[in-house]
């Protein structure tokens, strides 16, 4: 498979070029602390642990995989000895406050290392990822004890975390679970039930490893109000796990790992707790109010897989198409000298690979801001959190489904040779598929957006973001701008219609969502290529590189090939429920054997 490659003049165009990130930062009160400078010396070495410590266990990891024994899991071959480098150089606490350890850097740059050490080993930064979640969560909900304890040993990776959400009868619909709290009556609890889909519940990476729990307590309300959260770390210091002295097991254990269409070297665990001590993370019964904290986190991070698999694509794809050769061009020979051309000269190629391109680099775009916006969030700016709510879904939903599509096309560009193992494309799409199932379906994103963003807010965040586009018009180089601008309106008067109609027959929301979910994908990455090319065309001014040159036609590209997707999905949501909603369940029923 071709060596991977941090894609850091692209990481630079966005976060420097685009969003004008040391201006951000300075808007942050940070001044000069994370100029420019700063920034490139981490990415660069972000970069390097990535190419030169991640990349190579990526496709061997995949093929030795997980082993699991009742004492425990073992993790492929250098796993665990890349980790213990990624701790021992700050890495984890890049983002974390210097009380904690950490760094005190903003989130945001947290997301561009992210990128890469995912792109360079998707399977190993999964963990690294449910760490920052579990962070996040006993930052914001826990306890002094909890932070004492727990969350310093998070912060610097000395332990890792996991989050406990899914049971065998219950996923995304947590009203069914099971998992039981005992009050033992000294400040700790005692948790019993099982967990699966686990990510890294169990592994060699570090000794301890600290789930975050979802449980319901005695007499508690039906249904997900009477959900509580707990932490519950697989090793406790002594009897209650409050005195510092000796760890001791926690009676939990993990009963099995997943046999996985794909991320093979990370493992998926079902999670057995047998009476384990935990402690509550915030109030009773109020646990899926704290646990949010750490699944938009979650969400945010798997955004960024389905930029991985876009991104891998890409450098897969086009360093095959422009060494292959196969055929003739339709215009004739391009290559005279050699016995066939370029696979780049064949329109159908360049077609997947643009389609790649487009959005590879349009979710970088759209994850960088949405980093800027999570930064002004944690700085306390209100209409940023909304923003974040209503961004989140459309991120993590419609990223991630381009993910998949570019990782498939990625297989395609190869032919029979992205069918093999040794070329990399195939683990690509099996990684890759996971990405639109956890932290929340496409279907369980498209409804939060459509009937807890929209609908329940009665519209206000999506105009303030839509005003934030509009604003934006006067940099929009004029090639681009008319078709923004009638994206944008055809985006607000259909929302407005789903809305009217959601109010008069409940089955438009569930029929239109995802429809909507995707539409409002590609309506907000017309505004991120519509900045991108304006920007690429005055360096072009100046400056006639290969890069903007490129940049520029993409864009074009996507306005006239991918944008026009956006109208059938227009028409699909115009034409209602009936044709989703018409059919007798029962009818359904007696056709299964």
């Amino acid at each position: 498979m071709p060596a991977y490659k941090a894609p850091l003049k692209e990481i630079d165009f966005v976060t420097n070029e685009l969003f004008n990130f040391d201006k951000h930062y300075q808007s942050l009160g940070l001044g000069d602390s994370v100029n420019a400078e700063t920034r490139e010396a981490i990415l660069n070495e972000a970069a390097k642990f990535s190419e030169q410590v991640l990349a190579p266990l990526h496709q061997s990891g995949d093929d030795e995989g997980c082993h699991w024994t009742p004492e425990g899991v073992s993790t492929p071959k250098g796993f665990a000895d890349a980790y213990a480098e990624y701790v021992e150089g700050g890495w984890p606490g890049l983002s974390m406050p210097e009380a904690l350890g950490g760094q005190n850097l903003p989130h945001s740059l947290n997301i561009a290392v992210g990128e890469m050490m995912g792109q360079a080993n998707h399977a190993w930064a999964m963990i690294m990822a449910l760490s920052s979640g579990a962070r996040q969560t006993l930052i914001a909900h826990g306890n002094d004890f909890q932070k004492e304890h727990y969350l310093q040993k998070l912060a610097t990776g000395t332990w890792t975390g996991t989050m406990c959400l899914t049971e065998p009868q219950c996923g995304s619909d947590l009203s069914f679970l099971k998992t039981r709290a005992e009050d033992n009556g000294d400040g700790t609890y005692s948790i019993t039930g099982t967990k699966i889909f686990i990510s890294g519940g169990e592994h060699d990476y570090t000794e301890n490893i600290i789930h975050i729990v979802l449980a319901k307590l005695p007499g508690a309300p039906d249904g997900t109000k009477g959900i509580t959260l707990f932490l519950v770390p697989k090793l406790l210091h002594g009897a209650d796990g409050s005195d510092g002295g000796a760890l001791t097991r926690n009676a939990l254990s993990c009963g099995s790992i997943e046999n996985k269409m794909g991320i093979h070297a990370n493992p998926t665990c079902v999670m057995n707790f047998d009476g384990a001590t935990g402690y509550m993370i915030g109030e009773p019964n109020r646990g899926l109010n704290c646990m949010f904290t750490f699944m938009n986190s979650a969400r945010l991070d798997t955004s960024l897989q389905g930029l991985t698999h876009s991104e891998l694509a890409l450098q897969g794809a086009l360093t095959y198409a422009v060494e292959r050769e196969a055929g003739r061009s339709l215009r004739g020979p391009q290559e005279p000298s050699r016995p066939a051309d370029s696979l780049m000269v064949h329109p159908d190629v360049r077609r997947m690979l643009l389609t790649i391109k487009c959005f590879s680099e349009g979710a970088r775009a759209f994850i960088y801001y949405l980093a800027q916006v999570s930064d002004l969030e944690k700085s306390g700016d209100e209409l940023s959190a909304r923003l974040m709510g209503f961004l989140t879904p459309i991120c993590k939903g419609f990223l991630t489904e381009c993910g998949v599509e570019a990782a498939n096309l990625g297989v395609q560009i190869y032919g029979g040779h992205g069918y093999i193992k040794e070329w990399g494309m195939e683990q690509n799409v099996r990684d890759a598929r996971i990405s639109t199932l956890y932290e929340g379906t496409t279907g369980v994103q498209s409804m939060d957006l459509l009937g807890r963003k929209v609908l329940i807010d009665g519209g206000r965040t999506f105009e303030d973001f839509i005003e934030i586009i509009r604003a934006n018009y006067v940099e929009i180089d004029a090639e681009f701008l008319p078709v923004l601008i009638s994206q944008v309106d055809q985006w607000e008067a259909l929302t407005h219609r789903i809305m009217q109609n959601a109010g008069l027959n409940i089955d438009e929301l569930g029929a239109s969502a995802f429809d909507y979910l995707m539409y409002s994908g590609y309506t907000v990455l017309t505004w991120f290529w519509a900045r991108m090319a304006s920007v690429a065309k005055q360096q072009l001014i100046d400056n006639n590189s290969a890069f903007y040159r490129v940049k520029v036609e993409t864009a074009n590209f996507y306005f006239k090939k991918i944008l026009p997707r956006s109208q059938a999905l227009r028409i699909q949501i115009e034409n209602g429920s009936e044709a989703v909603m018409s059919g007798d369940i029962e009818d359904f029923k007696s056709l299964i054997a």
